[in-house]
């Protein structure tokens, strides 16, 4: 290598350039990234639209895609007649119905069920971490 060429590959290497392309979403990483993605978008919507009362009345929507009973709830959520004139509802209804194909058809191997508790997605526990205290 000539010294002329040095100062130029040390600047490429400096500005960052890709060594490699990240790897593509695994079906397990889609369904978990949707699955959060439209929990999220449903608790904006009951938050955002206090108007719509037909919002209260729609099937709750914590989605835990370990939890067999998942498939049903997203089921539930796609065949409910409420909101059927509201935009941001038919939007997270397009998103629901397309997770529940994914689960269902595309990735149904890829995943493992690790609880049948309906009742945990009606009422999720919430976990709290506690930090140890480093103080004696």
């Amino acid at each position: 290598m000539t010294p002329q060429l040095f100062p130029l590959l040390l600047l490429l290497l400096l500005a960052g350039l890709p060594a490699t392309r990240p790897a593509p979403p695994t079906c397990y990483s889609r369904m978990l990234a949707l699955s959060r993605e439209i929990t999220s978008d449903f608790q904006s919507l009951q938050a955002t639209e206090p108007l719509e009362a037909c919002v209260r009345y729609l099937p709750r929507l914590y989605l835990d895609i370990h939890n067999y009973c998942v498939l049903a709830k997203l089921r539930d959520f796609v065949a409910s007649s409420q909101c059927w004139k509201v935009a941001q509802v038919d939007a997270l209804k397009d998103k629901v119905r397309k997770l529940y194909t994914i689960m269902n058809s595309f990735c149904r191997r890829d995943l493992v069920y690790l609880s049948d508790d309906c009742n945990a997605l009606e009422y999720p526990i919430l976990v709290t971490t506690v930090l140890p205290d480093h103080q004696s």
